[in-house]
């Protein structure tokens, strides 16, 4: 049996989650932005942090079922924030990608009380024009329904050339299993991040945070975890580390990355 796909219900919204581990200590998960839900790939997930489920019991959100025609990042955070409580979580290390990490930031600043320890990869805390210039073309490919050019264009923005020609054949095949649905949900979710910033918040965070980002980044670029850095260097317990090769997906593809995580949240 796979690894079952759990429901918070609150009076607002539903959340679908799951989790594996059995650590005496809880990890949070925030995916980024992606075409179809990452509740399909648990037990892959479960796989890719093997290491840590010693030490953590680790869940993995995704974003809320129904989502309203207007839903920005800072709307992302305030619901996550509420599944985790009403999953009965406290005192949680978070750990966020991309869009995930922006929803993290937007957690520690306003919700101090249920982050112990943040990680924060490939992300950025202020979304300039020239760095959503990428999304609004995923954009403009998912509301012409082109999910194969959709795929292709996130795969090829995501992934190193060499990662994107391996994985071109298998980004089309899972292009075709994409509904109409899911495109206009991705619609929504891209379009929250526009005006995204919470850089004046960052000063405020109370927990110890590390940013991990990848000088090749050709989604958010380097720049956006070196402001995160600029604003976090004089906090005593803030860790940065920038890899070089791996771009955007360096949270997938870098093999030491899931032991720098664990490293820091020890």
């Amino acid at each position: 049996m796979g690894i079952p796909i759990e429901t918070v219900k609150t009076n607002a919204f539903e959340m679908e989650y799951f989790k594996f581990g059995r650590g005496s200590k809880n990890l949070v998960i925030l995916p980024g932005l992606s075409v179809q839900s990452v509740m399909g790939l648990a037990d892959a997930v479960a796989e890719a942090y093997q290491e840590l489920t010693e030490e953590f019991t680790i869940y993995l959100f995704d974003r809320r079922k129904q989502l309203p025609p207007e839903y920005t990042v800072r709307d992302m955070g305030l619901d996550t924030a509420e599944a985790i409580r009403q999953t009965g979580l406290h005192d949680i290390c978070l750990f966020g990608t991309s869009q995930g990490g922006m929803i993290a930031l937007t957690i520690a600043i306003e919700h101090p009380e249920l982050v112990r320890k943040l990680v924060v990869g490939s992300s950025s805390a202020h979304l300039a024009e020239e760095q959503y210039e990428t999304i609004e073309e995923w954009i403009r490919l998912a509301k012409e329904g082109d999910a194969e050019g959709l795929y292709l264009a996130f795969g090829q923005r995501v992934y190193p050339p060499a990662v994107f020609e391996q994985c071109r054949e298998m980004l089309a095949s899972a292009a075709k299993t994409v509904t109409k649905e899911e495109l206009e949900h991705f619609v929504i979710l891209a379009e929250g991040m526009r005006g995204f910033d919470v850089t004046e918040g960052l000063a405020g965070i109370q927990c110890p945070v590390l940013a991990i980002g990848d000088f090749e980044d050709a989604v958010v670029d380097a720049d956006a975890t070196m402001e995160i850095a600029e604003k976090l260097e004089k906090k005593p317990d803030f860790r940065l580390f920038m890899y070089i090769g791996y771009g955007h997906a360096a949270y997938d593809l870098a093999p030491d990355y899931k032991k720098r995580i664990l490293d820091f949240l020890r």
